[in-house]
């Protein structure tokens, strides 16, 4: 054996080779990217209407100030899917602005709170995150969590949780309150922490009591299986598979946290959101990839081309829950579909009202 491979033996090993070749074409293939080589095919109303299966009774219901549905393939046994389209009578650029400002959030009515993480977060980001008097059972209920579906939680999180309980025991409500409270925001400031460093990579599976639940799986699916991305926005689709590569110039990346009611419990969401816009177009991705209980993870597409004297908008949601897996899984999928949908139209309702003001 040469020095060389006496000092770096794993340059000679044969898996490895094989590594280095992977990584060096991954290279080319990222310099591509970034140079914008692998350029987008054009995009126009007659694509879109295509891709997403619109024949022209639905444009004409679209023109009527009517939500249209389109159908999203589920990926998956606990995936849900579903497409909107809607008229906005304003241009793209109010979309673009909207967004830039504000989050979906705002116009979900069951969210009590959300707030937008600088670009150096550290632990005081999510002081306002926090467990209120009515909300004890909920605080009990995690310190006493286990592996299971009551909550999203790795195991290392189950286990700091179970070693707080002993430290608070015997003290009041008001003082468990704080401390379980400044416990999850700490929780959430390492979740957030991991995902910046590593992306999809970074997110630690949810503990359940067979078999642990893998959002970045589920989001690396949601992410793949998009057919608007993959047909029109090839860059930008690699890009939101491999964060954190840094996106482009003309676009703007933002991470908030969210405290949402869901089946009345307080629900913290960290969610990231990349938006592109040019002179005829806006698409904002947005993906959930921390749910503190009943859905593992979520990411929605919204998209909006100039039409006529407005926009086209076009909505697409991916939401990954183990409550629609297994025995029924039918049945489950089309009300959870049902659902799901209902809340998307109540939103897309809401922000088109806030656009066109």
């Amino acid at each position: 054996m040469t020095e060389l491979s006496q000092r770096f033996p794993f340059l000679y090993n044969k898996m490895n080779v094989n590594t280095l070749k992977n990584l060096c074409l991954y290279s080319i293939f990222w310099i591509l990217i970034q140079s914008g080589a692998m350029a987008a095919f054009a995009i126009d109303i007659k694509n879109i209407q295509s891709t997403l299966g619109l024949d022209h009774s639905e444009l004409d219901q679209l023109k009527n100030g009517e939500i249209v549905s389109f159908p999203v393939s589920e990926e998956t046994d606990k995936e849900l899917a579903v497409g909107l389209a809607v008229f906005l009578n304003a241009p793209p650029s109010k979309l673009t602005h909207f967004f830039q400002k504000n989050d979906l959030a705002r116009v979900d009515p069951d969210v009590v709170l959300y707030h937008e993480i600088a670009a150096e977060p550290d632990l005081t980001s999510f002081r306002e995150f926090k467990f209120i008097p009515d909300q004890i059972e909920e605080v009990k209920h995690l310190l006493s969590v286990n592996a299971g579906h009551r909550f999203n939680l790795s195991d290392n999180e189950i286990k700091g949780l179970n070693g707080l309980k002993e430290k608070v025991r015997g003290l009041p409500d008001n003082h468990v309150i704080e401390a379980v409270s400044h416990h999850y925001q700490g929780i959430l400031f390492n979740r957030l922490t991991e995902y910046r460093k590593a992306g999809l990579k970074g997110i630690a599976p949810y503990s359940r009591k067979k078999r642990s639940a893998h959002p970045a799986d589920e989001l690396n699916i949601a992410a793949t299986s998009s057919k608007l991305l993959k047909s029109f926005y090839p860059r930008l689709q690699a890009i939101w598979i491999n964060y954190p590569y840094s996106p482009f110039s003309d676009m703007q990346e933002r991470f908030t946290w969210i405290n949402r009611q869901i089946n009345d419990r307080p629900t913290a969401i960290l969610s990231h959101r990349l938006i592109f816009s040019s002179t005829n177009e806006s698409l904002i991705l947005s993906r959930q990839f921390f749910v503190g209980h009943t859905y593992n993870s979520s990411q929605l597409i919204i998209g909006c081309l100039p039409y006529q004297n407005g926009s086209l908008v076009f909505y697409t949601h991916r939401t990954s829950t183990d409550r629609v897996a297994g025995a029924g899984k039918h049945f489950k999928h089309k009300i959870g579909r049902e659902q799901m949908k209902q809340q998307m139209m109540i939103n897309l309702h809401n922000l088109r009202s806030a656009v066109q003001k």
